[in-house]
């Protein structure tokens, strides 16, 4: 049965017409044309439809939407302002931290969260924030440097 749920997406206030039990991430990739987030496993283990709730990295495979009424998501299309790619992205770039690029739209928010929290994390703290991230390219060296750079691009400014 379908009802209104109300709540942002990428600072955008949206307002669907949905089944509540329906999964996020179909709604962020069918109905809103968001498709940076990916379906992976949709058994929350692989961290590829990772997005920010309320500024918390959570699967949203198996989220369902009526559970996001008044809170706030961010995808990884969110996390660029302005045209400007954020820190991280940009870091990524640099870094050549991607391969097939599957995972890096989930990593790339879990790390965001990590560095909103802790923008100096040793390499210690980066690797426990990406843990709950599937990665089989082996990008994984580069991807804890990509991090590590966004924070000190992002300590350095004003």
């Amino acid at each position: 049965m379908s009802e209104e749920y109300s709540f942002v997406v990428n600072g955008r206030p949206v307002s669907v017409n949905a089944d509540g039990t329906a999964p996020l991430l179909s709604l962020l990739r069918d109905e809103l044309s968001l498709r940076g987030s990916k379906f992976g496993c949709g058994t929350e283990q692989c961290g590829a439809c990772m997005v920010l709730i309320d500024g918390q990295p959570e699967y949203s495979c198996a989220r369902e939407i009526r559970s996001l009424a008044g809170k706030t998501v961010t995808t990884v299309e969110g996390l660029s302002q302005n045209g400007k790619l954020h820190p991280l992205q940009q870091a990524f770039l640099d870094e050549q931290a991607g391969q097939c690029g599957y995972c890096l739209s989930g990593i790339l928010i879990s790390a965001a969260a990590l560095l909103a929290r802790n923008p100096r994390p040793d390499r210690r703290e980066i690797a426990a924030a990406l843990d709950r991230h599937l990665c089989r390219c082996g990008m994984h060296n580069r991807v804890l440097r990509a991090v590590a750079r966004a924070g000190a691009a992002m300590g350095a400014r004003p």
